[in-house]
């Protein structure tokens, strides 16, 4: 009998290579993997349409007959394709398969069968139906005739399109799904992971009607409630973790700061700024967990430039301002872990500014190298040391913070008392990481995660579900709101100019595009996308020749990255032409015009993220967007981009406007589409939420539900949080 570990090998025969690779790309080995690879949507009978009148763009069926079956491979591209004619009383059309060769032999010369695709236009004006599902049927009649009114049961329902890969059909894998649901011995033995009561409350179906469901629905709505019962599933599992992992950090001993925000008021009153209400209601949260005896665990979430440095510095003087306990000598030690070499430096930088009145010391570590501040020759300044006697007065508590890349998380680097661990935009770094920077059998440092991606609630619930969340929403003074500007591209030249105007009074520039190179010109891959080696030249060469224009992107070395990335600070580069990898980057005040090439390929959050890039200073910054599509559905995003006040307020825009499954940095996260849709529904999300924590608080080892125990421990695995 199979289970849901039955290999896939042990039900169906898969010879074929490209099969095989394509199973292996989208991890499908078993059949529990292949039942939770649900369909991305149905077609239905109401879709289907004669051959005259197809239009292009439209996904639709046709009932039809197939000849002149061939196998090929483009012209350009030499991607292997089987075509075929499909006939039926109306018309013509061609079907093409790409990368799916074993079609042509399969289908068979003059087989009748219902197909469901894409209608594709090519250059020419000529239709195609592309990568076409298809089934057999006797014979095949027009729209409207008595085919439809006298359809049976089975008939109706309707027709899975699941996720492919090169090699990969939907066909195929309907057909295995199909075998796999007929075995009515492997139906009863399912046993469902969910606990009873909880499915009886929220009225979710059992695991057994809800595969059924979801594969071969009769109707839309059993399709709804299939997916509603595996995204409740999926979020319920991931919160099972989250709250397990918050129960055994809380268990651990921490260090207990008592701190009060009078405490710090001298401490502030050094900084450039003025603190805005939302940094001050932040410090005097992280202060209350401080004085706990539990690790605290928190995300600070902030749009670009709403001082999250800042309250990082303020947590920071909180604890290297304490002694150890039962200490009247020393003091406790911060990490301050960075992403890039770049932002660490730029981080050191900012620290030796706040701490500067005070002269305590600050330790930069990367693999670069090492440097301290202040410097023995020059009490104003920093001074480049060997590593091993950094890491000998970082062992011996006489360097308090020290900030770095994951050079601080290396076996060799020791702290004394560490009492907090401060990570930006590094979401992964959990217990078994603050385990690793705290000396053995001692106190479990405080964490503060920090972050400028805007995270809609419901996500930021679901993967932070250890984490507490404190919001940064407001701007510091002074700093003047973004001037936004949709384009249309027969304005280009007048932006151009209002761009010159920017760089001839000293100002420097971003321009992002979506793409690294050109693309293939194969009509079947073509994206009209401005790439970031084309457009720096055609800048150069065409737009500003007499400015210096350089490009950056992910194809180039850690070290020509970080070069470029200096030069553009350093104002030796006047406009950077680069890929969206500048989201988290150095800080430019001089750049205050960004101008975004194809904007509609980047999600609303990672739009509102570049544009941040231009908020560094008081002077005014520009962006101007520009966009190749003509949708409305475009226009609403880009809309939204102009008018939301906030980055909060964009990524739930983002959410409802765009879909959960294309929202920037969604995939990361590795979430089912299914799940990713739930993303949309704050009340399952909360729910999930709830259960969980209430069934971790009462069994945290999930003693009384061994079942359950199962299958949280298998998707712990499948899952992983970056």
């Amino acid at each position: 009998m199979i289970t849901l570990t039955t290999p896939l090998e042990k039900i169906t025969r898969i010879i074929d290579v490209d099969l095989r690779r394509g199973l292996a790309k989208l991890k499908l080995r078993t059949v529990g993997d292949v039942l939770y690879h649900v369909p991305i949507r149905y077609s239905d009978v109401s879709a289907v349409r004669n051959i005259r009148d197809l239009a292009a763009g439209e996904t639709v069926s046709i009932y039809g007959r197939a000849s002149k079956l061939t196998l090929g491979k483009g012209f350009r591209s030499n991607i292997t394709r089987a075509t075929a004619l499909i006939t039926d009383e109306t018309g013509s059309l061609e079907a093409v398969w790409f990368h799916q060769p074993y079609i042509a032999k399969m289908l068979g010369e003059g087989t009748n069968a219902k197909f469901t695709g894409r209608v594709t236009a090519r250059k020419n004006g000529a239709l195609y139906l592309a990568n076409p599902e298809y089934e057999l049927v006797d014979k095949i009649q027009t729209v409207g005739s008595s085919l439809f009114g006298n359809r049976s049961t089975e008939a109706a329902a309707l027709f899975p399109v699941y996720p492919e890969s090169r090699g990969l059909s939907s066909r195929w894998l309907f057909h295995v799904v199909k075998k796999i649901l007929s075995d009515q011995a492997f139906l009863d033995s399912l046993v469902d992971p969910i606990p009873s009561d909880i499915l009886e409350k929220y009225k979710l179906p059992s695991l057994k009607s809800a595969l059924i469901w979801i594969h071969v629905p009769h109707s839309q709505e059993n399709a709804t409630v299939a997916r509603k019962r595996f995204a409740f599933e999926e979020v319920f599992f991931i919160q099972l973790a989250k709250q397990a992992e918050r129960q055994t950090v809380q268990r651990e001993p921490a260090f207990s700061i008592r701190k009060t925000p009078a405490d710090l008021v001298d401490f502030v009153s050094h900084f450039p700024f003025k603190e805005t209400a939302a940094q001050k209601k932040a410090v005097a949260t992280i202060l209350e967990d401080f004085s706990r005896n539990q690790p605290m665990s928190r995300l600070l979430e902030g749009d670009v430039g709403s001082g999250k440095t800042a309250v990082a510095a303020a947590s920071a003087y909180a604890i290297v301002s304490s002694r150890p306990q039962g200490q009247n000598f020393g003091t406790l030690q911060v990490a301050y872990m960075c992403p890039t070499e770049i932002l660490a430096n730029q981080h050191f930088e900012s620290f030796i500014s706040y701490f500067f009145h005070l002269g305590t010391q600050v330790g930069l570590i990367t693999s670069s190298g090492c440097k301290k501040f202040p410097s023995k020759v020059n009490p104003h300044g920093w001074t480049d040391i060997s590593r091993s006697q950094l890491l000998k007065w970082v062992a011996n508590g006489e360097i308090p913070i020290l900030i770095g890349t994951h050079a601080l998380i290396q076996k060799a680097v020791q702290f004394k008392h560490l009492a907090c661990v401060i990570i930006d935009e590094q979401h992964r770094f959990g217990t078994a990481q603050r385990r690793k920077l705290a000396r053995k059998d001692t106190h479990l440092p405080h964490l503060l995660s920090m972050t400028a991606t805007p995270i809609p609630r419901t996500l930021a619930l679901t993967i932070f579900g250890d984490l507490d969340l404190t919001l940064l929403d407001e701007l510091p003074a002074g700093r003047k709101p973004i001037i936004t500007e949709i384009v249309r591209p027969d304005h280009r030249d007048s932006v151009y100019e209002k761009v010159r105007a920017e760089l001839e009074a000293g100002r420097q520039v971003y321009v992002i595009c979506p793409r690294i190179d050109e693309p293939d010109p194969d009509e079947e891959v073509l994206l009209e996308a401005k790439s970031v080696k084309a457009e720096a030249r055609r800048l150069k060469k065409d737009i500003f020749p007499e400015y210096h224009v350089a490009p950056l992107h992910g194809k180039m070395t850690t070290a020509n990255k970080e070069k470029t990335m200096l030069d553009f600070r350093d104002k030796k580069i006047d406009i950077l032409v680069a890929t969206s990898l500048v989201e988290v980057g150095v800080n430019v005040p001089n750049a205050t015009v960004i101008i975004i090439e194809g904007a509609e390929r980047f999600g609303l959050a990672q739009l509102h993220q570049l544009r941040g890039r231009v908020i560094r200073s008081s002077e005014q910054a520009y962006c101007y967007v520009f966009t190749e599509s003509g949708s409305q559905k475009t226009a609403d995003r880009l809309k939204a981009l102009a008018t939301a006040k906030n980055g909060f307020e964009l990524a739930e825009a983002d959410l409802q406007l765009r879909g959960a499954g294309q929202l920037y940095g969604i995939k990361q996260w590795g979430l089912s589409d299914v799940a990713m849709e739930a993303l949309k529904n704050q009340a399952m999300v909360e729910a999930a939420r709830q259960e969980a924590r209430r069934l971790i608080e009462a069994d945290p080892e999930l003693v009384h539900h061994p079942t359950l125990k199962v299958a949280a421990t298998a998707r712990q695995h499948e899952i992983h949080f970056e």
